[in-house]
């Protein structure tokens, strides 16, 4: 493995950590606020970490071969921010409901569907990625469906909302070698700020001493869960194939599990904790079927 790839596997392993940790500070932000008062901020927030480096981006552009027409740029860029709104909105709604663990594993099993939505683009799908897809299944069942045969309160929402990360997943890989960075990343986030607050302000009453008790928890979203790591996932996608990728990040589940484990005193059940080891097994046998795939 040369330093290039030793030095994308790092941002991605961090990028994993800082978004594991990310749901602690999920659920302890919505003590306060309501959920997409949260995500509106923590997203401002996470777009302007990224002023300075913008200012030092500019004047960097893609290679000639790459670079979009404008209007496809611009249609490309607001999906991506509207399928993050999406994700983020689906996957902090059912933090009110479900614990920061459980949490990053269902949200983990965008993992297992980025292969299988480039189908849709006749990537190859092999056996071990068939495989893992029903060892993930297998563990999700595990973890969240009751004795009476449903899921539990938010785990839905959580399992929608890995196809929508799934789709973002991929649409950053398309974006990312064709726009600047640091660019791209602001724009998503800007966009789902924008739609956040909007929504707050219709459904949400937000209070200065709400926001205040909740600023612990905001400034890690904003900063490191959003700032730093999507800002990470960009500039490593760039050399990274997204299934490739992904085996990495999956590893945000257990940071997410940890996290829950030390701060918030979260336990799982035996019964959960083998469901735990399927999805990531799955997860990780479906990548190390994705990396030999062509890009």
């Amino acid at each position: 493995m040369n330093r290039t790839s030793l030095s994308a596997d790092f941002l991605l392993l961090l990028t994993a950590a800082l978004w594991g940790f990310g749901f602690v500070a999920q659920r302890l932000g919505m003590d306060h606020v309501g959920p997409f008062t949260y995500n509106g901020f923590r997203f401002g927030l996470g777009t302007l970490t990224l002023l300075p480096l913008l200012l030092r981006a500019r004047g960097k552009v893609p290679p000639p071969a790459l670079r979009l027409a404008p209007g496809r740029r611009l249609c490309g860029v607001l999906a991506l921010g509207a399928v993050l709104f999406g994700a983020a909105s689906l996957q902090q709604v059912a933090l009110l409901s479900t614990t920061a663990g459980k949490a990053g594993f269902i949200t983990g099993l965008y993992v297992v569907i980025v292969p299988w939505l480039g189908l849709l683009w006749r990537q190859p799908l092999l056996p071990a990625t068939a495989l893992g897809a029903l060892l993930a299944a297998a563990g999700l069942y595990l973890l969240s469906v009751t004795a009476s045969f449903s899921l539990e309160p938010g785990d839905g929402l959580l399992l929608l909302s890995a196809f929508f990360w799934s789709a973002q997943v991929l649409l950053v890989a398309w974006l990312a070698p064709r726009s600047r960075p640091v660019e791209l990343a602001g724009a998503q986030f800007s966009i789902c700020a924008i739609l956040s607050l909007a929504v707050a302000a219709a459904c949400e009453t937000v209070t200065p001493a709400a926001l205040l008790a909740a600023a612990g928890p905001i400034l890690y979203g904003g900063i490191f869960s959003v700032g730093v790591a999507f800002t990470l996932q960009v500039v490593a996608q760039q050399r990274a194939h997204p299934a490739h990728a992904s085996i990495l990040m999956s590893l945000e589940a257990l940071f997410a599990a940890l996290g829950g484990y030390l701060l918030l005193e979260e336990r799982l059940t035996p019964r959960a904790l083998v469901g735990c080891g399927l999805m990531l097994a799955g997860m990780i046998l479906s990548q190390r079927g994705g990396r030999r795939e062509r890009p």
